[in-house]
This record gives C-alpha cells, sequence and structure tokens, in this order.
C-alpha cells in the first residue's frame, strides 16, 4: 500500500508538476535513489527544461511551413456615391496561393537549424536530468551530514554537562577551585551555542532537500540511506575523455556551431536570386464565380537584390563572426569540463583519504579524552587537559564525518562532471513511506 502510493504520486507528477504529497503529518522515507527519481518528474526546472522540446518542435513546424504553400482569402465590400447620382455597391472577392521554389536554400537552412534545435532540447533536457540528480544527491548527503554533525555537537553538550556536575561536586568537597566551576560553565555554553547553530543548518539543509523534491515544507520526511564507501576505479584521464565524449552540454555547443554555420550560408543567399510561384483567382458581384464573372491568374516571380549598400555584406560578417564566437565557446567549454573534472576528482581522492586517516584518529581522540578526563577525577589532571580533549575529540568525530559526505559528494560531481545518463522513472518506489 505504501509502495503504491508513491507510485501514484510519481504517476502523477510525469503529466504535470505536482506537490509530493498534500496532507499534512504524513511521513516520505526516501532513499536516494527514491529523492532523485521524484525530483526529475516534479521539480519545476526539470519541467520548465523539457518544455523546451515543445517549443523546439513549434519551431521547426513554423520552418517547414514557411517552405511549402500558403493561401490567403480575401473580401472587400465599398460603396460610393458619383456626382449625386445614387450609391452605388461593389464586392470582389479573391483566393491567392504561394509557393516559394528557391530562395538560396534559406528556406531550408531553417528546417535543418530547427530540427538541429530538437536534438538541442533534448540534450538540455537529459543534462538537467543528470545536473537535478547531482543537487539532489548533494543534498541528501547534506542532510545526513548536518544531522550527524548534531549528534556530535549534542555529545559535547552531555560530555561538559556531566564534567560540569562533577567539578561542581569536586568544588563543593574543596578538591577544586572556583575557576574550574567557571571554565566549565562556559564551554558548556559554547558547546550549546555551536549545538544550536548546528540544528539550524540542519533544518536549512532539510528544507532545501524538500524544495528540490517540490514537496511541503511541513512535510516530514525520514532518508532511508546513508553513505556507503564505494571505490572509485577510473582515472582522471579516462574520466576527462569520457566526459568530452558524453557531456550533453558539449554536444549542445557543437549542434550550435552547426546552426551558425547554417546561418552564414543563409546570410550569404541575400547575394542570390529568390523565385516565388503566385496563383489566384478573383470575382466580384456574387458569391461564388461564374463563367462570365472570374480572373484566374498564375505567375511565377523572380527578384535580384543587385545592390543594397552593404547590407547583406553586413548580414555575412555578422553571421561569421557569431560562427566563430560559436567555435571559441566549443573550445572553453571543452577547456572548462576538462579542469571541473580534474578539480572534482582531485577533491574525490583527497576526501577518501582523509576518511581513512580520520577514522583512526577518532579512536584515538575517544582514548585521550577518556584518560584525561580519569586523571582529572583522580586530581593529577587540569583542567586545560579536559578541554583539549573534548575539543580534539569533537574535531576528530567533525572531520571523519566530513570527509565521508565530501567523498559521497564529490564522486557524484565527477559521475556528473563525466555526463552518466540519467532518466526518469517510475519502477524505483522501493522503501517508499507515504502514510
Amino acid at each position: 500500500m505504501k509502495n503504491k502510493c508513491l507510485v501514484g504520486a510519481v504517476l502523477l507528477a510525469l503529466c504535470g508538476v505536482v506537490p509530493l504529497s498534500q496532507g499534512s503529518g504524513q511521513c516520505a522515507a526516501l532513499s536516494l535513489e527514491e529523492a532523485v527519481q521524484i525530483a526529475l518528474v516534479n521539480n519545476p526546472d526539470v519541467n520548465i527544461t523539457r518544455l523546451g522540446e515543445e517549443t523546439a518542435k513549434a519551431k521547426l513546424s513554423q520552418a517547414r511551413g514557411a517552405n511549402s504553400f500558403s493561401w490567403k482569402a480575401s473580401v472587400s465590400l465599398g460603396g460610393s456615391d458619383v456626382n449625386r447620382t445614387g450609391w452605388g455597391t461593389s464586392n470582389g472577392n479573391r483566393i491567392t496561393g504561394s509557393l516559394p521554389i528557391y530562395s538560396g536554400n534559406v528556406k531550408q537552412n531553417n528546417i535543418e537549424s530547427a530540427e538541429i534545435g530538437i536534438d538541442i532540447a533534448k540534450l538540455q533536457t537529459q543534462r538537467k536530468w543528470e545536473t537535478m540528480q547531482l543537487e539532489v544527491i548533494k543534498a541528501y548527503y547534506n542532510v545526513l551530514e548536518a544531522k550527524k554533525q548534531v549528534a556530535v555537537y549534542q555529545d559535547a553538550v552531555d560530555k561538559y554537562q556531566k564534567h560540569l556536575s562533577n567539578v561542581e561536586q569536586l568544588f563543593f568537597a574543596g578538591s577544586k577551585a572556583k575557576i574550574d566551576v567557571l571554565r566549565s560553565q562556559v564551554e558548556l555554553a559554547n558547546a550549546k551555542q555551536t549545538l544550536i547553530k548546528g540544528e539550524s543548518t540542519y533544518d536549512n539543509n532539510v528544507s532545501t532537500l524538500r524544495n528540490l523534491l517540490y514537496m511541503d515544507q511541513q512535510e516530514p520526511i525520514e532518508l532511508t540511506d546513508d553513505f556507503v564507501y564505494v571505490p572509485f576505479e577510473s582515472g582522471v584521464n579516462e574520466c576527462v575523455d569520457f566526459a568530452l565524449k558524453n557531456r550533453k552540454d558539449l554536444q549542445v555547443y557543437t549542434h550550435t556551431l552547426e546552426q551558425k554555420e547554417l546561418e552564414v550560408k543563409s546570410a550569404k543567399a541575400g547575394y542570390m536570386p529568390t523565385v516565388d510561384l503566385s496563383v489566384g483567382a478573383g470575382w466580384n458581384k456574387q458569391v461564388l464565380p461564374s463563367g462570365d464573372n472570374h480572373e484566374y491568374s498564375a505567375t511565377i516571380g523572380a527578384s535580384w537584390n543587385i545592390f543594397d549598400s552593404g547590407v547583406t555584406k553586413g548580414k555575412v560578417n555578422a553571421a561569421e563572426t557569431a560562427l566563430e564566437i560559436a567555435r571559441l565557446d566549443c573550445k572553453k567549454a571543452e577547456n572548462d569540463i576538462n579542469l571541473t573534472v580534474r578539480k572534482d576528482y582531485n577533491s574525490m581522492r583527497e576526501a577518501e583519504k582523509r576518511f581513512v586517516s580520520t577514522k583512526e584518529a577518532v579512536k584515538e581522540a575517544e582514548e585521550d579524552y577518556f584518560i584525561a578526563n580519569e586523571k582529572y577525577k583522580a586530581g593529577e589532571g587540569i583542567m586545560l587537559d579536559i578541554i583539549d580533549a573534548q575539543n580534539a575529540l569533537a574535531t576528530a568525530q567533525q572531520n571523519y564525518i566530513s570527509a565521508q559526505y565530501d567523498y559521497a559528494r564529490y564522486r557524484a560531481s565527477v559521475e556528473s562532471d563525466m555526463g552518466y545518463e540519467v532518466h526518469p522513472s517510475t519502477a524505483t518506489v522501493e522503501n517508499a513511506v507515504l502514510k
């Protein structure tokens, strides 16, 4: 029953932009894959980009229509009074059709450009799916990281609270000075401040995830997945090569270059003549033509702009400049993708090394804190030992948590940088809960 609820929500989302849930007090338990799939069908940014395909199809229809027969019908009604001889009436009817026979291939170029425009729109939709998946993955892991950080902050508050109670008991017993009590109170207050900020960060991250999924901000949400280390086997050069072959936005630049080449050809067509066919029929004084009241015509007309004071040349120069800009845009996009892949790849490897090393640091910091705490209780340690050990423990725990989720986020970034394909699917609804 729970899975059927989410299936229904996703199917409804495929027909239009709808919230994941309408009622308050419901709980959505979502895996990472489910969160991604819901965003792919629900997020308005995705649907806006997808509608660009419809716009491109409409432009293709216009381009094809401009290269086909067009028909016009006209009717005129009039009246006149000449030298006060009385009013006379007249009417005229005409149907005309025209067909472009030759336009220097401008019409054909427009059709081809519009067909390329459809390919561009599809690629933009696919790239939007990829970037949306990355946004959701990052937001999902941000929530999980913030939740674990809050647990660290809460643990620090609990430790400082317990330590303060111990110090107060030792103070009243006369074995510790008042300054130890005051310092413990200050550290506890500071720890509470950090906890408050951490809880706020968690709330903001949850709101961001809900926003990406187009969920009600009042909706309770439970994330069922967590970080699992999966080694990344590919080398950086292999990743770059894959990206340069598969990035949809780079393919968009390539298609745009093709459109600019067609625009240059169309601009140069201004030097060529144009030929049009026109046919028509006309009659007057009656609704329909008759044998003695009609006029038919057929015309093939040619025109050639022999001299236009450099207008056509200016259009050609502008089109060629736009073509050169498109070439440079392609090269720039390749360089940018190359750099982005390498930076995210290096950051991923750095995070991978960090969470391996910080895991051992946490164990060492826990042992150090235990020793410092026991020495203080026995009267052999000082307050500073406790504070230093607690700060070192909290830092080690936070570093370990951050390293794990940094690796997960940068790995997702590398895969997105490479252009791994993403497609919406209503099949990924396992473990979903909509009560």
